[in-house]
């Protein structure tokens, strides 16, 4: 029976067992950059789950107008250094507004992460169930559900989301909204990869043998196929996360986003548009969180598909050794001929000193060199 935990072979071979909980975690942890990136998100998310308490320890709000805190004759800029940081106010307030920052920022986080984590779970489960009704199914709904992926993949989900979110009824949450559009749109990637790997385990002996003993395809899918397939799902869903904030932040840029005055990082960037000389901090702090957000999920999806891959390892030591000898040599070659041309010419080195060797008389072996011995003959002459 198949392992709770396998990996995805390379060029459509099928997956093999993966190592247990304790080697992936061994593994994972010999990953600093893996680690760190892990522990920056774990943050962001303690920081998304406690936005409340966050912004009560400081005593704001992300709604609450602030206009006496912004210059009224400059425009609307905050009053004060560093867009008005105070200790009411730990990292300013907004133009024009003055709403609180940090507060907008908190709870920007809660939206941007909660909706990405939403679209990316829908993602997966139809992906899944997807690729495996594909795989297992016959030709036409293999074909069906192909040509259908095939379409959603051409089509471009920006527009797509766009059209779908203008012609939405109002009294749908936009949250909710956004999340089952991305949903929607961006399982094809998932269902590929699934589809894949399932028809390649379908081939497997202890599938096959589990067809025989006449269990359901159900029944082989979850008990056969899923595990087989975790290793895979997992680390593509890792990366998936990522391209869905910035997916989020994108159409919130757009304007069709998150809808004010709920706080939303790619929202707050649109605003910070026409404020990023006279106020940087409004536009620097959301991208900054965005940036650092989108690339420690990177970094850590990276590191757990190189965990989950029993051969990744072996195959980057590899190409680090075969690096490595290629540059010794590379190196060892310049050395050779930086010493060739520029060591001079001894006496007796040159042309006119060499003495040829004459066709008759055999040459001199070189010193340390043995001379050939000669093949033993008998009495005849003959070599035996």
């Amino acid at each position: 029976m198949s392992e709770a935990l396998l990996t995805a072979g390379g060029g459509g071979a099928p997956a093999g067992p993966a190592p247990g909980a304790r080697t992936f975690w061994r593994r994972l942890r010999a990953r600093r950059s893996a680690l760190l990136a892990a522990g920056v998100v774990l943050l962001l998310v303690l920081v998304a789950v406690l936005a409340p308490l966050l912004t009560a320890l400081e005593g704001q709000d992300p709604t609450t107008y602030h206009p006496s805190l912004v210059d009224s004759a400059t425009g609307g800029v905050p009053i004060g250094s560093f867009g008005g940081v105070s200790g009411g106010h730990w990292l300013g307030v907004e133009p024009q507004t003055g709403r609180d920052l940090f507060a907008r920022l908190v709870y920007g986080a809660r939206v941007s992460l909660g909706i990405a984590f939403f679209a990316t779970t829908l993602q997966v489960i139809l992906g899944v169930v997807l690729g495996l009704a594909a795989a297992l199914g016959n030709k036409l709904v293999d074909q069906l559900i192909s040509r259908v992926t095939d379409i959603t993949v051409a089509l471009p989900m920006n527009i797509l989301a766009l059209a779908l979110l203008a012609v939405a009824p109002d009294f749908l949450p936009r949250a909710v909204l956004l999340a089952l559009i991305m949903g929607l749109i961006g399982w094809t990637g998932t269902s590929r990869i699934v589809r894949a790997q399932a028809k390649s385990l379908a081939a497997l002996d202890h599938v096959a043998a589990a067809r025989l003993s006449g269990w359901s395809t159900w029944r082989i899918a979850r008990r056969e196929l899923l595990p087989s397939l975790a290793a895979p799902v997992i680390g593509y869903t890792v990366l998936l996360f990522p391209g869905n904030i910035i997916t989020e932040a994108g159409l919130s840029f757009l304007g069709v986003g998150i809808i004010p005055p709920t706080p939303s990082w790619g929202q707050m960037i649109t605003d910070a548009n026409t404020w990023y000389q006279a106020a940087p901090t409004y536009l620097l702090l959301p991208a900054g969180l965005l940036f650092l957000t989108v690339l420690s999920l990177t970094v850590f999806g990276e590191g757990v598909r190189t965990a989950l891959d029993p051969r990744a390892e072996s195959r980057l030591a590899t190409g680090t050794r075969k690096l490595r000898g290629l540059r010794g040599e590379r190196a060892k070659s310049a050395a050779q001929a930086r010493s060739g041309a520029g060591s001079p010419a001894g006496p007796g080195t040159g042309a006119g000193s060499a003495a040829p060797t004459g066709a008759g008389s055999p040459a001199e072996p070189r010193s340390g060199a043995q001379a050939p011995v000669p093949a033993p003959r008998d009495d005849e002459g003959d070599v035996r």
